[in-house]
């Protein structure tokens, strides 16, 4: 089994200006003139952790960390004014543009794999590869999967019914949008209340072979940071992650012709395999690594194995 690359310390940060009160953290660590891969974090809004660096070799990649907006230690904290997918592409190509990168690799997971491909299409010509994992393809029927009683709910009923307990009536109609309101409320305790609500839903999608532990209350500073995290994710939510149904794969032809490796563990509860199939077969020569004993969570074994074996194939196979 490969294992994570020894801890790193990043050689350059910066918050980045955009204008608008917005303000992104960005650093860089590995090699200086290394080969450059960008990480880009799920969610939406959860932000990039120091083990994200330990993907990759760093004696021979420049190993971008990004926080989108609103997330991690990006600033607004939480913030969703001006928060769309349209503008996180375009963060990303102001990013590459400000740490002189000509073309890069791209390492996206769930969420961070919608992004990839998303400025895959746009930006094409600036792509070398894409590292897809636990891809999430932001369609309407991946939304019903995640949201609606006939899906995942049927798998874990008691988790489902935690869930729609603060807001029983939208239950069968519009979970986002009614946790979004929540989230929002002037009521401090009733929007905690709901972020600590719908954070705890997603961790029993993507831990559901461990044992079932009931959310507890968190102390002040993180719940602050989950209910973040969880007003940027009701935002996208509520919005489908400004994205046209099926727009993915209806624009699969917009990839460029580069190495492209979909990473999917067959036990992911969070997006079953059937996307990343639905979009291996959308796209000729992609690369599909099925990781049999693996979920959703980057962090598992089986995962860890698979992405750091592919991060060192492309070594040889990525024209920086």
């Amino acid at each position: 089994m490969r294992m994570l690359y020894p801890p790193t310390e990043p050689y350059a940060a910066r918050q980045l200006v955009l204008g608008e009160g917005q303000r992104l953290y960005v650093e860089e660590c590995g090699r200086v003139d290394g080969c450059p891969v960008v990480f880009l974090h799920g969610g939406p809004g959860s932000g990039c952790q120091p083990d994200h660096r330990r993907y990759f070799d760093p004696d021979h990649y420049r190993i971008v960390l990004v926080d989108q907006r609103g997330s991690g230690r990006s600033t607004p904290l939480g913030g969703t004014a001006q928060n769309n997918t349209r503008n996180l592409i375009e963060d990303l190509e102001t990013i590459r543009a400000e740490l002189g990168i000509k073309r890069w690799l791209l390492f996206g997971g769930s969420w961070g794999a919608t992004l990839a491909l998303v400025y895959a299409q746009t930006y094409p010509e600036r792509v070398t590869g894409l590292i897809l994992r636990g891809t999430f393809l932001a369609r309407q029927r991946d939304l019903d999967w995640f949201f609606r009683p006939d899906g995942v709910a049927r798998l874990l009923p008691e988790a489902w019914r935690d869930f729609c307990h603060l807001v029983p009536a939208a239950a069968s109609t519009g979970l986002p949008m009614a946790y979004h309101r929540r989230v929002r409320s002037k009521d401090a305790a009733l929007a905690s209340a709901a972020a600590l609500a719908w954070s705890a839903w997603e961790e029993r999608v993507v831990t559901w072979q461990r044992p079932f532990v009931p959310a507890v209350a968190a102390a002040p500073v993180a719940a602050a940071q989950v209910l973040a995290k969880v007003r940027i994710a009701t935002h996208y939510a509520r919005h489908r992650y400004f994205l046209h149904d099926n727009e993915i794969l209806e624009r699969a032809d917009r990839l460029p012709t580069v190495p492209i490796t979909i990473v999917h563990g067959r036990l992911d509860l969070v997006c079953p395999l059937e996307g990343a199939w639905a979009l291996h077969q959308a796209v000729p020569g992609s690369r599909l690594l099925l990781v049999e004993d693996a979920g959703h969570l980057i962090s598992e074994p089986a995962m860890i194995d698979a992405l750091v074996d592919e991060t060192d194939r492309l070594k040889a196979c990525v024209l920086c």
